[in-house]
C-alpha cells in the first residue's frame, strides 16, 4: 500500500495540531500584553512552536513504525508514503528550524523549545512503551508550555500570567486517557501499557474525569490571580480581567458537567466517545477567551 508523498507529509505534520501549540501561544501573547505584537515576532512564536511539535510527530511516528503497521496502516511510514530516512530527516529538520527560530526570539524562549524537544525525544523514544499514564502526564506538562513560551517570547520572563493558565494543560491528560479508551483493542494487540489495560476503563475514565474537573475548576484562575494581587497591594499586571470570564465559565461547565457524566454513568464506548467528543469541541472556548481578553484588553 502506497501513498502520495505530498499527503504522506501532511499526515506527518499533523497540522491541525499547530492551533494547541503555536496557536496557544500566540493568543497567549496578545492576552497577557494586550498589544499588537511585530509581525515578525508573531511569525516566530507560531512557528517555532508548531515546528517542534510536527517534529515530535515525525519522531513518533518513526519509533510507532512497527506498531503503526499493526494498528494504524495509514501513517505514512507503513502507508509506503514516506520512507523511514525521509521521516527522521523531516523531524531532525523541523527540530533545527524551530529552535533555530527561538534563538532569534530570547534566550528564555530558546530554553522552553529546548526541553520541549529533549521531552518529545524521551516520550517517543521511552515513556509511551514504559507507561501510557506516564505518557498522558507528559502530554500534559507539554501542552502547559505553550502557555510559558507566549509569555516568554514577548516579556523575557515567566510570571504568575501564564503560570495560572498552565493547570488548562490538565484537560489534555484527561483527553488522552478518554483517547486510550477507545484504542484499548489496538494497543493490547502491540503491547502499550495503557492506563485502561492496567485499571480497566471504568477506572480510566474515573481518572480521567478528576482532570477535567480540576482544569474545570483552574481555568478561571488567571483572572482570579489578578484579584488576589490587587488584594494584597501588588501593582503590576499579574493576570486578566473579567472579559476571560464569560466564555471560560462555560467552559468549566462543560468539563465539569462531562468528568460528572463520566464519572457516574456507564463507561460503555459509546459514553466515553461522546464525552470525549464534547470536550474536545468545547475547546473552542479556550482561545476565544483569549482572543476575547487580547481585543478588549487593546480596546480599554
Amino acid at each position: 500500500m502506497s501513498s502520495s508523498p505530498v499527503k504522506g507529509l501532511l499526515a506527518l505534520l499533523r497540522m491541525p495540531y499547530w492551533l494547541m501549540t503555536g496557536g496557544l501561544a500566540l493568543l497567549t501573547a496578545f492576552a497577557i500584553t494586550k498589544s499588537m505584537i511585530a509581525p515578525k515576532e508573531m511569525v516566530l512564536i507560531f512557528f517555532s512552536m508548531a515546528c517542534i511539535a510536527s517534529a515530535g510527530f515525525a519522531i513518533n511516528d518513526f519509533f510507532d513504525r512497527e506498531s503503526d503497521a499493526v494498528i494504524k496502516p495509514k501513517r505514512p511510514i507503513p502507508a509506503g508514503a514516506l520512507t523511514i530516512k525521509q521521516v527522521i530527516t523531516i523531524s531532525i529538520t523541523l527540530f533545527a528550524v524551530g529552535l533555530f527560530m527561538a534563538y532569534f526570539i530570547n534566550p528564555l524562549s530558546f530554553a522552553i523549545i529546548a526541553v520541549d524537544s529533549v521531552l518529545l525525544l524521551l516520550y517517543s523514544y521511552l515513556v509511551k512503551r514504559k507507561s501510557g499514564f506516564a505518557a498522558n502526564l507528559l502530554m500534559g506538562v507539554l501542552t502547559g508550555t505553550a502557555f510559558m513560551y507566549g509569555e516568554a517570547a514577548v516579556q523575557s520572563t515567566i510570571t504568575l500570567a501564564s503560570l495560572s493558565l498552565y493547570p488548562i494543560a490538565f484537560g489534555t491528560i484527561g483527553g488522552n486517557i478518554l483517547r486510550d479508551i477507545l484504542s484499548l483493542e489496538g494497543d493490547t494487540k502491540v503491547g502499550y501499557p495503557t492506563l485502561p489495560q492496567k485499571i480497566g476503563n471504568i477506572g480510566a475514565a474515573k481518572i480521567g474525569a478528576i482532570f477535567f474537573i480540576l482544569t474545570g475548576l483552574l481555568a478561571p484562575l488567571p483572572y482570579f490571580v489578578e484579584k488576589i494581587a490587587g488584594y494584597i497591594g501588588f501593582t503590576g499586571h499579574v493576570g486578566f480581567t473579567i472579559y476571560y470570564l464569560p466564555l471560560i465559565l462555560i467552559w468549566s461547565v462543560l468539563l465539569i458537567y462531562s468528568a460528572v457524566r463520566l464519572a457516574t454513568s456507564a463507561s460503555t464506548i459509546q459514553n466515553v466517545r461522546k464525552y470525549e467528543r464534547m470536550v474536545t469541541m468545547s475547546m473552542i472556548l479556550l482561545p476565544l477567551a483569549l482572543i476575547v481578553e487580547a481585543i478588549v484588553g487593546m480596546l480599554l
